[in-house]
């Protein structure tokens, strides 16, 4: 299935604090370290992986990963995976009937949009900014932490096919 091909630099959201959103230039070790995790090849490669690869399901982030480590396993970069999300480094979003995918856009409430024809996946900015961003009619004794919303349409290049 098709990674993000829509997404080509940084998002406005990048230059938040780094205490609440991703800072795409900070360095790698520094930031595994800076959320108690140690720094593994593995940790890196994948960490790598999803910088260059936005939204990318786990096969996409393996076969990237496996280009600066080889030996990488799938069971490796899926347990990496887990952790890096556990740690609030990844985002995990999964889009009815898609695998789930990983983002390094954190902390702040943005949105998806995703590709019925190709399953290409892009960021929609929340126009209300503040988490949750919708507020539930019930909350059934629940503290509402977040909402996630997911536009689904066609991108340009499948409206195009058609």
């Amino acid at each position: 299935m098709p990674v993000d091909q829509h997404l080509s630099g940084p998002h406005p959201a990048h230059d938040a604090p780094p205490d609440h959103a991703h800072t795409a230039h900070q360095d790698p070790a520094e930031t595994l370290r800076g959320r108690g995790l140690r720094v593994t090849a593995p940790r890196l490669a994948v960490l790598e992986a999803v910088e260059q690869l936005p939204h990318a399901d786990a096969d996409a982030v393996l076969r990237l990963a496996r280009t600066v480590l080889p030996t990488v396993s799938v069971q490796a970069v899926y347990d990496v995976l887990h952790a890096l999300t556990d740690a609030g480094i990844l985002r995990r979003i999964e889009p009815a009937g898609h695998p789930a995918r990983y983002e390094r856009r954190v902390g702040d409430n943005h949105h998806h949009v995703v590709c019925r024809g190709c399953g290409a996946v892009d960021d929609v900015d929340c126009a209300t900014g503040a988490a949750p961003c919708l507020t539930p009619s019930s909350t059934s004794g629940f503290t509402v932490e977040t909402a996630e919303v997911t536009f689904w349409g066609l991108c340009p290049a499948c409206r195009a096919r058609s």
